[in-house]
């Protein structure tokens, strides 16, 4: 197990990026930093083909991000005017000259939920559960979510998973397009694996171009993202959004226990 809770692995042109970081994978500032590092020398590296997201936990993607660090915030001394760090780590699997792949075969949800929407592709199990759970908490999406579900998903259902912040079941996700789509989980990782390589055998600048045109096809999402993150950094300073994120904890958040059943346990606060 690292101590950052990424495993950095390369495999003819592939960089698959795993996470590590039992017992369910939380988004520490420690992973978070690692992770920006891996991003940004995948994104530089010209050998690098094709970056893949996966976890060795067979039941969480990603968790979330650490509710006690998001408590340990400081208060903004002044209005955000530009994306912050989350963003750009976000932003790098968006925007990177070669495409990017989250496997998910078990259960992602708020920041996790956020890196796995800004890859290029999604795909998941009869296992997969999406949660964008932030809203129940007292606060909202702050890592681009957003901004992100709504080109993937529309309008409406981004404000279903948004404001109910409740779980989505694998069938559910697919349908909306948060998911590419479903493949049995015994068979997901060779599938993933499978379409990786082929990608990474295809011309790199075709594949760069090609993806930065369908990219040109959205509109510049910074006024969104600034917008998003001074709401995020407003809440997290409110007392009393800060008393239902420790409740949270209190009553057993970060938990395997309520992890897995973080739609109601969202609804019980």
């Amino acid at each position: 197990m690292p101590a950052d809770g990424l495993l950095v692995r390369d495999d003819a042109g592939v960089r698959t990026l795993t996470f590590d970081a039992p017992p369910i994978n939380v988004i520490t500032n420690e992973l978070t930093k690692a992770l920006f590092v891996a991003a940004s020398q995948a994104a530089e590296d010209s050998s690098v083909r094709v970056v893949v997201l996966r976890s060795n936990n067979p039941d969480f993607f990603l968790a979330h991000f650490d509710v006690g660090a998001i408590l340990q915030m400081p208060a903004p001394t002044e209005p955000m005017t530009e994306p912050h760090g989350f963003h750009r780590l976000c932003g790098l699997f968006r925007t990177m000259p070669k495409p990017t792949i989250a496997m998910i075969d078990g259960r992602v949800g708020g920041g996790g939920a956020e890196i796995a929407a800004s890859c290029d592709m999604r795909f998941g199990s009869e296992r997969t559960i999406v949660n964008q759970m932030e809203v129940g908490m007292g606060i909202l999406p702050g890592g681009t979510g957003t901004q992100r579900l709504p080109h993937l998903v529309g309008l409406g259902r981004a404000m279903e998973i948004v404001l109910g912040s409740d779980d989505i079941d694998a069938d559910t996700a697919v349908q909306w397009g948060w998911l590419n789509r479903l493949i049995p989980s015994a068979d997901l990782e060779t599938f993933v694996h499978r379409l990786a390589h082929r990608l990474a055998g295809f011309p790199p600048d075709a594949v760069a171009r090609a993806k930065a045109a369908v990219l040109a096809s959205q509109l510049d999402p910074t006024p969104g993202l600034v917008q998003e993150g001074r709401f995020f950094e407003q809440l997290i300073s409110d007392p009393k959004a800060k008393d239902r994120m420790q409740a949270f904890l209190d009553e057993g958040g970060q938990t395997a226990e309520t992890e897995n059943r973080m739609g109601d346990f969202i609804a019980e606060l």
